[in-house]
C-alpha cells in the first residue's frame, strides 16, 4: 500500500500563490499590450488570484487531499495552456510559464504527473487558441522581459529552497535511522549487527605481534529468574545497570554491544591476562550494585574471554569466548574464565 502524503495541499498551496501571482505579470503585461477584452482579462484574474486558494480548499476538503492535489495540478496545466494563445503565444512569457507549470509537477513527487498533464495543456491551447483564431505575436519587448523575471527568479528559488529544505530533513531522518540502526534502544549500547560490524574489523586489521584485542562474553546468572520473581521491569533495570557498568568500569576503548536478552559482548584492547584483571572488576562491580525502592533484587555474571588471532573469522573467535563462557556458567556461575586461541 502507497503512502499518500496529506500535507501535500499544504506545502502546495503556498507555491501555487506565490506562482501563478509572479504569472500575473507577464500575463498582465501582454494583455496591455494586445489590448485584450474583459474576458481575457477575467480569466487571468480568476486563475492568477482565485483558483491557488479554490485549489487549496477543495484539496483540504476532499476525501482523500493527495489525489485531489494531484487533480488540480493537472488544472494547474490547463490554465497554464490556455494563457498562450490568450498572449497570442509571446515567445519568452510563453516559454517560462509552461517551463514552470512543468516543473512543478515535476518537484511535486507525482510519479508521471508531468507526462499525465500534456493532454490537458494542449487540448487548452487548442480550445483558446480557436477562440483568438490561433494569433500569432512572437516578439517580447523589453516590458515583457522584465514582467518575467520575478517569476524566473523568485519560484525558482523558492523552490529550490524548499527543496534543499526537504533534502536535509530526509537526511538528518537517515541519520536517526542510523543511529537507531546502532543502538540497542534499552541499554544504550551497540546493537548487535552493528557490534559484529565492529568485530570484524577489528578481527581482520589484527596481525601478529600487532595491539592484542580480547572478547569478553557477559551472561547474566538466572536472568529469568530475576524477571519471574521481580517483573520484566526490574529485568530491564538490570540490563540498564549492567550496560553501564560496562561502560563505566572498563578501560577507554572498549566497544560494547547487546547480542540480544541477556547476552552482551565487549572488545577490550588488551591481552587476555589483562582483560581477565578487567573482567574481575567489572564482576565485582556487578555484585555490588544496589537498586533503590528493589529490596532483594540482585545479580551476578559469568564472563568468558578469547584473545583474537591473527586471523581466523569472527564466529571462531565468538565460539572459543562462548566455550569459555559455558565453562564459567558450569562452574558454578558468577565466575570468570579464559581461553587462548591457537
Amino acid at each position: 500500500m502507497s503512502v499518500r502524503p496529506r500535507f501535500l495541499p499544504r506545502l502546495t498551496y503556498r507555491f501555487r500563490v506565490l506562482g501563478m501571482g509572479l504569472a500575473a505579470l507577464p500575463l498582465g503585461v501582454v494583455l496591455g499590450d494586445l489590448d485584450a477584452g474583459w474576458p481575457s482579462w477575467a480569466w487571468a484574474l480568476a486563475t492568477c488570484f482565485a483558483w491557488p486558494h479554490l485549489a487549496y480548499l477543495l484539496a483540504v476538503r476532499s476525501r482523500d487531499p493527495y489525489a485531489a492535489e494531484a487533480r488540480n495540478f493537472l488544472i494547474d496545466s490547463v490554465i497554464a495552456g490556455s494563457w498562450l494563445p490568450l498572449m497570442h503565444f509571446n515567445l519568452l512569457p510563453s516559454a517560462v510559464l509552461l517551463t514552470v507549470a512543468t516543473a512543478d509537477k515535476v518537484n511535486s513527487g507525482v510519479p508521471r504527473l508531468w507526462l499525465k498533464a500534456l493532454p490537458g495543456t494542449l487540448l487548452a491551447m487548442l480550445a483558446v487558441g480557436l477562440a483568438t483564431g490561433f494569433a500569432v505575436d512572437y516578439p517580447s519587448r523589453t516590458a515583457v522581459v522584465l514582467a518575467c523575471l520575478p517569476i524566473m527568479v523568485i519560484h525558482t528559488l523558492a523552490v529550490s529552497a524548499n527543496l534543499y529544505r526537504l533534502m536535509r530533513r530526509v537526511q538528518q531522518q537517515n541519520q536517526q535511522l542510523e543511529e537507531l540502526a546502532r543502538r540497542d534502544s534499552l541499554t544504550g549500547l551497540d546493537s548487535r549487527g552493528h557490534w559484529q560490524a565492529q568485530a570484524r574489523r577489528r578481527l581482520e586489521r589484527r596481525e601478529p605481534g600487532g595491539s592484542p584485542t580480547t572478547l569478553l562474553l557477559i551472561d547474566i546468572d538466572h536472568f529469568k529468574s530475576i524477571n519471574d520473581q521481580f517483573g520484566h521491569a526490574a529485568g530491564d533495570d538490570v540490563l540498564r545497570t549492567l550496560a553501564a557498568l560496562v561502560r563505566d568500569t572498563l578501560p577507554a576503548g572498549q566497544v560494547a554491544g547487546r547480542l540480544g536478552g541477556d547476552e552482551f559482548a565487549v572488545l577490550l584492547p588488551l591481552g587476555q591476562a589483562a582483560a581477565e584483571r578487567e573482567a574481575e572488576r567489572l564482576r565485582e562491580a556487578v555484585q555490588a550494585a544496589v537498586f533503590e525502592g528493589q529490596p532483594g533484587l540482585s545479580f551476578s555474571i559469568s564472563l568468558g574471554l578469547a584473545e583474537a588471532p591473527a586471523g581466523g573469522e569472527l564466529r571462531d573467535w565468538m565460539e572459543a569466548a562462548d566455550q569459555a563462557l559455558y565453562r564459567a556458567k558450569h562452574g558454578g556461575r558468577n565466575r570468570t574464565e579464559g581461553r587462548v586461541m591457537d
